[in-house]
């Protein structure tokens, strides 16, 4: 007698409720769950912690090394496995790299509905994972499993960085420029392709952006004029801005029209491919940030578009602009715009959207 026949697999993002950074809780919730946290002790060798909502833990070891620490994951964002795997991996070792670091090592973090997929497609997404380290040139040494009703996968990142190179969120000065890496519309082309409305090039626009190791950030983090480097990710540009407009007590200026899109982006969001994490977002910072009396609803959901694996937002001395163009277009980022500048708060800390 024949096996029964295996039912076939759902798709990837039927699984989840949200995909990819579009799954953060939203960070007037988040800021709500971690007041109580401040008040833990520091060591002097913690060069950067929670304080500023940066991108990774940073532990001084020596005079000529610190550790950098960071773990991301999250749910699936498409529904090819490999290309699932490859995009956690991207985004988790991100962190590393938005510190001014170069990973060493990673441990993954992985839940899967072992009763719904099958070890095959499980697999593939460990492997998707294993070959964005190996371009990173570091082992996965190890983690963690457990079966889960939603797919989750993801990397703990370690790195390692000079101390006096650690680059924090919160060190931008006024004057300073604003540079992008990667062009924005990531969640806008996920919430597209689970409706099945993104195209073959789109897809293949959207992986090519999500993929891309954020590579440019130690030698970025070598230059004396830059100040402050993060990386855009599920809070979206508004949010990660706030947080850097925060951290420095300054006021941060978006050229809008300057900010770049991924293309076809525009013209998705405006037929309403829009994540719901977009709109939890302005509610949890939006007190924080001016836009203009006339923004358009579909402007205000492409600045709040929660990106994964998005590009690093510098912040550097005006003579250092040519420099850090130069380390993009090295690496790869043809992407890469001047997007604003930093200037002195008239008051509280904020965004400002010209």
């Amino acid at each position: 007698m024949n096996a029964p026949e295996r039912p076939a697999e759902p798709r990837l993002t039927s699984l989840s409720h949200g995909g990819g950074c579009g799954c953060k809780i939203a960070p007037g919730v988040l800021s709500e769950i971690l007041k109580g946290t401040a008040a833990m002790p520091i060591p002097k060798e913690l060069l950067v912690g929670i304080e500023t909502a940066d991108d990774a833990a940073v532990y001084r070891l020596n005079d000529e090394q610190a550790l950098i620490a960071t773990t991301d994951f999250f749910m699936p964002i498409v529904d090819d496995p490999l290309d699932f795997g490859r995009i956690a991996a991207t985004n988790a070792i991100s962190d590393v790299y938005a510190m001014g670091g170069r990973p060493i090592m990673a441990l993954a973090l992985v839940g899967m509905p072992i009763n719904v997929l099958s070890t095959q497609t499980i697999g593939r997404i460990l492997e998707g994972g294993a070959s964005v380290c190996r371009t990173a040139g570091i082992p996965i040494a190890g983690g963690h499993t457990i079966d889960s009703v939603e797919a989750i996968y993801g990397l703990v990142a370690l790195g390692l960085v000079h101390p006096k190179h650690v680059k924090r969120n919160a060190d931008a000065r006024a004057g300073d420029v604003l540079v992008l890496g990667k062009p924005l519309g990531v969640g806008v082309m996920s919430a597209a392709l689970k409706k099945g409305e993104l195209g073959d090039a789109g897809y293949a626009q959207m992986i090519a952006s999500t993929t891309q190791l954020n590579t440019p950030g130690p030698d970025l983090a070598a230059l004396p004029g830059v100040h402050a480097l993060t990386d855009v990710t599920g809070f979206g540009l508004a949010g990660h801005a706030l947080e850097m407009a925060r951290g420095a007590r300054c006021e941060l200026h978006l050229d809008w029209q300057a900010v770049p899109l991924l293309p076809g982006v525009h013209a998705l969001a405006s037929r309403g491919f829009i994540t719901g994490a977009s709109g939890r977002n302005w509610a949890g910072y939006g007190a924080g940030v001016v836009v203009p009396g006339n923004f358009a609803e579909v402007e205000q959901a492409l600045l709040t578009d929660p990106q994964t694996s998005g590009g690093l937002l510098v912040a550097c001395a005006p003579g250092s602009v040519d420099e850090v163009m130069a380390v993009f277009r090295r690496h790869g980022f043809e992407g890469a715009a001047v997007v604003g500048q930093v200037r002195a708060a008239s008051g509280s800390p904020r965004v400002v959207v010209a």
